[in-house]
């Protein structure tokens, strides 16, 4: 990489429409998600009452590489002074209406979306021993936007806040009772605007309200997770006091014996440090297979290669074994909803997975299995005992259509010229 590349940021940047196409009468509202590195954004376009324009990305981009020496992008501010440039040469001169923030980390301070005040941001901040790489990152997107867009009001969403509703015996370790009192750790869940959004549509399109819903919902990406749903409720989730636990994932090991850290750092002469790299970065389908990414196992394992197909009966028992769980934590579950990159898109593994619960008369149909679309689909077979979905979700929709609501609600609308 020569000199000139390496100072530059690395930004991607994807107009979708021009600024003469865009209504006055519609909002711009800019969806941030901010890394310990990298800062995502969207800007979203939505009709006055809350609810998605008929194309409702009207740009996206990543910036990454913030902060690492010869990036040319110092720290999050200098990021958000690039992302205002490439926003601007698509809105003109429409004004943004409000910002919607992921935040990893809301502790048991956030059960709900909150609008931005300065005391919002430092609480952020105090919960930062909770997510030490995603809430600092995202205290700073918060102070960066202000200072870019000073009336702009900003609400923040947190990944654990829908999982709030778990009740104690979800929640709470076997572990001696000042380990929560005084340093909080508990089960807390995370990718709960997912499961959140998902539970509405999966109610939504088999015609129940949500409060009957009590299904078990699949959020498996790089990162993956399953939730048990209790009258449209979390009441359950695999995640724990940090996304590292429950099911196998990319490269996290999900649920292991504690004792292996132990006897890692005893015997082996392991770091912390060097513990939390193998468990986090090294384990799951990675270290299992060789691969990451659950497209190249499943070739992997298509051509023969045996520890891809270990991976992969791994990863499906592990699974197959929490919707069991589940569909007894929630009395009986009246739907499996597969969702995000792995469960919208990977028709194989979801069969792998389905393959296992016989015995709990599910069955889907291939031919459904194999369709690919971007709305809510049933692939069970008609005479399955319990329906299974493939939810595509949105986290970004979700989350500035939750930006709206709380804005509306509190009247923070900023002030028109």
């Amino acid at each position: 990489m020569t000199d000139a590349m390496s100072s530059a940021p690395v930004t991607t940047a994807i107009p979708t429409v021009s600024a003469r196409e865009l209504p006055e009468e519609t909002l711009l509202v800019l969806v941030v998600n901010s890394g310990s590195s990298s800062l995502k954004y969207q800007v979203r376009e939505l009709t006055l009452d809350g609810e998605d324009a008929p194309d409702p990305v009207v740009t996206k981009g990543l910036v990454e590489r913030i902060g690492v020496p010869g990036s040319g992008v110092a720290d999050h501010a200098a990021a958000l002074a690039h992302v205002e440039e490439e926003i601007a040469a698509v809105i003109g001169d429409r004004r943004l209406a409000a910002a919607g923030h992921r935040v990893v980390h809301g502790g048991e301070r956030f059960h709900a979306p909150a609008l931005v005040t300065n005391e919002v941001i430092r609480a952020i901040e105090r919960l930062a021993p909770l997510a030490p790489l995603h809430n600092p990152a995202a205290a700073q997107g918060l102070r960066a936007v202000a200072q870019r867009w000073p009336d702009l009001p900003q609400v923040v969403v947190f990944d654990t806040s829908f999982h709030q509703s778990m009740p104690r015996e979800a929640w709470q370790y076997a572990l001696p009772d000042e380990l929560y009192t005084e340093h909080g750790i508990r089960r807390y869940g995370f990718h709960g605007t997912s499961h959140d959004l998902v539970t509405g549509l999966a109610a939504r399109h088999l015609g129940m309200e949500r409060r009957a819903f009590d299904g078990v919902i699949l959020h498996l990406g790089n990162g993956a997770s399953a939730t048990a749903i209790r009258h449209g409720r979390s009441i359950d989730t695999s995640m724990g006091y940090t996304p590292l636990a429950g099911l196998v994932m990319g490269t996290r090991s999900g649920d292991v014996d504690p004792s292996i850290i132990t006897h890692l750092i005893t015997t082996h002469g392991y770091t912390a440090e060097q513990v939390d790299t193998l468990l986090n970065k090294e384990s799951g389908l990675l270290g299992l297979s060789g691969n990451a990414d659950m497209r190249q196992v499943l070739e992997a394992a298509e051509a023969g290669h045996r520890a891809s197909r270990q991976a992969l009966k791994i990863a499906s028992y592990r699974l197959a074994k929490y919707i069991g769980a589940y569909h007894v934590a929630v009395g009986g579950a009246k739907a499996i909803v597969f969702t995000a990159g792995i469960g919208e898109n990977s028709a194989p593994f979801r069969a792998r997975v389905l393959d296992r619960l016989e015995p709990l008369g599910v069955t889907y149909d291939p031919a459904r299995n194999m369709e690919r679309g971007d709305d809510p689909r049933v692939i069970s077979a008609d005479a399955s005992a319990i329906p299974v979905l493939v939810v595509p979700t949105d986290e970004e929709m979700a989350i500035s259509q939750l930006a709206h609501t709380v804005v509306e609600r509190e009247q923070a609308w900023p002030l028109q010229d």
